[in-house]
């Protein structure tokens, strides 16, 4: 079998937000970088994100007239994580978040252009970037172009590290049939592979008690926890495997064969959520993962309606490329959506809508007609759940819908563990020689940098912090620079 050999000083695997941001860290040190994407095109799962990051004290805050700070920030990450975030990692990102993030991505022409309130911040803190993740992971893809350090592989598949001398020396790609075999040599390689959440057998693997229900994938295509085995190989430990973030906001797509894979959609205010016995269970204005999904999975079966009247849809967006051209959202293809899925129902009036769901039809009823009640009451927030009513409206507007939710696994909180320069640890948490993981494949940073739960906006930045981090420091392990140091805003 002829072998094609490639020699670079450091290998990434994985071209998303902690890959492209490895690179470009080690590119820096003038080290020769060799980046392998299984997919055609780089982006990852952060591309089809939302892009928010959580970042204290910026000017945008500061220009909203917004008093926040890292010990606040370090606060609420903590609350959120139930006691099993990693506080040593999540200080080191909080306090690095505003240099080394913030100003970091605005050096390749990232724009902020909003700040989100969302559950559990104190203060407003995630902040929405220009075209979403599409626009971040564009920045830096160009950025990496530029600086001309790194070699991009895509379609290209590792199926082995390499290990040389007791280390981590470099990857062996998947021949293309009837192709040779291509080993690529390097004095450090870092994983960033990104979760598992599109491979639905490795989460009902972490969580075998929703086996029995309908779980949808939901994360980019590439992540079926390639990275996971590859390391487990050589002795990876990993931990928190369990912690994964569903979202609740999601249906099937149903342009898919097995409808396997989730829709994200956001943008619709005022909506209510009904379970299969037609009554609401929770505020739905806390959409959260840290509130909402433990609500959902409370139902039996754990699955939800989102009701809807046709004016509530206006603003809807749903995160697919599918449904986007870049900024521009594409209309027809979200009214397509709603009127062809199965997973969507259609009706002229509630009571028929109510039929069309299987749901108790005077339950459903006397839960809308007591929302519609405290809005016409002028209720500031309604009584049932106390969920601010100062955006929404009555259910007044025919066909009413109702959309199907179903738990999507999205994000994997717990992953390989790794210590402060991203060095992957072994089962006796000694780090193994050359070997390096950033972002998803370790839980964002860490292992668990964010517990049991995350603030919105904690799962890409710390995938990008990660990979910088991993990339100057299996640059210096590899002879370039003085690994990663940063600049970091203290309280």
């Amino acid at each position: 079998m002829t072998v094609e050999l490639l020699q670079y000083d450091v290998t990434v695997i994985g071209g998303g937000a902690a890959g492209v941001a490895a690179a470009l860290e080690a590119g820096a040190t003038g080290a020769k970088v060799a980046l392998v994407e299984r997919a055609d095109d780089l982006g990852g799962t952060a591309a089809i994100s939302g892009g928010g990051c959580c970042v204290p004290g910026t000017p945008l805050q500061e220009s909203r007239g917004i008093q926040d700070s890292p010990d606040l920030a370090f606060d609420d990450w903590i609350k959120c994580g139930q006691g099993a975030a990693d506080e040593q990692w999540a200080r080191y990102y909080i306090d690095h978040a505003l240099h080394d993030l913030y100003f970091w991505l605005e050096s390749y022409g990232v724009k902020w252009l909003e700040l989100q309130s969302n559950e559990g911040n104190s203060v407003p803190r995630w902040h929405r970037p220009a075209n979403n993740g599409l626009g971040l992971m564009n920045a830096l893809i160009g950025g990496m172009k530029s600086q001309g350090a790194t070699r991009i592989f895509t379609g290209a598949s590792v199926d082995k590290l390499l290990s040389v001398d007791g280390r981590a020396g470099g990857v062996r790609l998947k021949p293309a049939d009837g192709g040779r075999t291509t080993e690529i040599r390097s004095k450090a390689v870092i994983v960033a592979t990104g979760g598992f959440n599109s491979n639905l057998d490795m989460v009902l693997q972490a969580r075998p008690e929703l086996k029995p229900f309908k779980i949808m994938e939901g994360s980019g295509p590439g992540a079926t926890g390639l990275g996971h085995g590859l390391i487990r190989e050589l002795g990876g430990f990993f931990t928190h495997m369990e912690n994964i973030s569903f979202y609740v906001y999601a249906t099937p797509d149903y342009l898919q064969t097995q409808a396997s894979r989730g829709l994200v959609f956001r943008g619709i205010t005022g909506y209510i959520w009904v379970n299969q016995e037609g009554r609401r269970f929770h505020d739905e204005s806390r959409s959260g993962a840290p509130s909402a999904t433990p609500a959902l999975l409370r139902q039996t079966p754990p699955h939800a309606w989102a009701i809807v009247d046709s004016r509530m849809t206006a603003n809807m967006q749903v995160a697919d490329p599918y449904y986007r051209e870049g900024d521009k959202i594409r209309r027809d293809r979200i009214e397509e959506l709603l009127e062809r899925s199965p997973y969507i129902r259609s009706a002229p009036t509630l009571e028929e809508l109510a039929r069309k769901i299987e749901v108790d039809v005077p339950t459903f009823l006397a839960e809308i007609e007591q929302y519609n009640r405290a809005l016409e009451a002028g209720l500031a927030c309604e009584p049932r759940f106390g969920k601010p009513l100062k955006a929404c409206k009555k259910f007044d507007a025919p066909p009413y819908l109702a959309i199907q939710l179903f738990p999507l696994a999205r994000k994997n909180l717990g992953g390989v563990k790794t210590d402060m320069h991203c060095r992957v640890l072994d089962k006796h948490f000694e780090p193994i020689p050359g070997l390096y993981a950033a972002g998803e494949v370790a839980g964002m940073a860490g292992g668990h940098i964010n517990g049991k739960a995350g603030l919105e906006g904690t799962m890409i930045g710390p995938s990008f912090f990660s990979g910088r981090v991993a990339g100057g420091w299996a640059a210096h392990e590899a002879g370039f620079g003085t690994g990663f140091i940063g600049k970091i805003r203290k309280s």
